[in-house]
């Protein structure tokens, strides 16, 4: 099935597999109207049909996104100029850590935009999510290669954490998210230089979990979601959520959480298909329930 958008392109496969390819080449696929909401829209239903087994999202032409639009970043500027002449931007008094403290503190909660809504969207998805990274993937671009589950990186691809360049920080959660796949140093040397990292250097740090020449970037990373659209994708969910648990929990927390888990999926459909289809020495046919 093939649905019909201005700046997407989105089918779905045979193996209900949604493939999702970000299409406005000439901006290098920037991430702004209409191409921002309707890659939303489709994040959403992928992740509310349960007809829909695995994600894939890739870009069109020689990037698979260059991030936000910069114009965006330009109109923001000319507004404050309205409230702030350039005589009026000084050196701050207080340390930038001093100035960021009390908004780490604050209860408050906010809407921070389209931006981190996709990244936490993707981040939490309860079925699996691929990244096929054809070429530039800058700033937010990266950050949704982040929130993917896997990310296979073609021979053009350009990881960069862009938001340096501009003179700001990034505000899509690839400051928490980085330093887990690639540690603390390599995050810190891409988020404070703005430097480009190629498909190649992305996977000898752990950025990337495959490599594929680009005119087989497609077909690999098709493969990979197919395998896990045939798989029990509900106790895929879970293993998900275990692992983001994990990374807050000791051993003796993380244990209790995991039989709980593991008694949710014997009651399962898939749990009984898979082991009557090993006991028969037959393929598993499951149904992601």
């Amino acid at each position: 099935m093939k649905m019909s958008f201005e700046k997407i392109d989105s089918h779905t496969t045979s193996d209900r597999v949604l493939v999702l390819t970000m299409n406005d080449p000439e901006t290098l696929n920037a991430l702004g109207d209409p191409l921002m909401p309707e890659l939303v829209s489709e994040v959403d239903r992928f992740a509310s049909d349960p007809d829909l087994r695995a994600l894939l999202i890739t870009g069109a032409g020689r990037a698979f996104s260059s991030g936000a639009n910069v114009r965006t970043f330009a109109r923001g500027v000319q507004e404050r100029e309205k409230e702030l002449s350039n005589e009026s931007y000084e050196a701050p008094r207080i340390s930038p850590w001093e100035q960021l403290d009390p908004i780490y503190h604050a209860a408050e909660t906010r809407n921070y935009g389209t931006g981190p809504d996709i990244v936490s969207k993707l981040h939490n998805m309860q079925k699996p999510s691929f990244a096929a990274v054809n070429g530039h993937a800058y700033g937010l671009g990266c950050g949704i290669a982040l929130s993917c589950d896997f990310r296979v990186a073609g021979e053009a691809a350009r990881f960069n954490e862009a938001f340096i360049r501009n003179g700001i920080v990034p505000a899509d959660g690839s400051a928490w998210q980085l330093p887990k796949l690639v540690g603390m140093s390599n995050a810190l040397w891409m988020q404070m230089s703005g430097e480009p990292i190629t498909g190649e250097e992305a996977y000898r740090i752990g950025l990337a979990n495959w490599l594929a020449t680009d005119d087989q970037l497609m077909d690999k990373t098709l493969e990979l979601a197919t395998k896990l659209a045939r798989g029990p994708v509900y106790a895929m969910g879970i293993v998900k959520q275990l692992v983001h648990q994990g990374y807050q929990q000791s051993l003796v927390e993380h244990l209790p959480l995991a039989s709980r888990a593991q008694g949710l999926t014997k009651d399962t459909f898939d749990h009984k298909e898979g082991v009557q289809a090993f006991i028969e020495k037959r393929q598993a046919e499951y149904r992601g329930y």
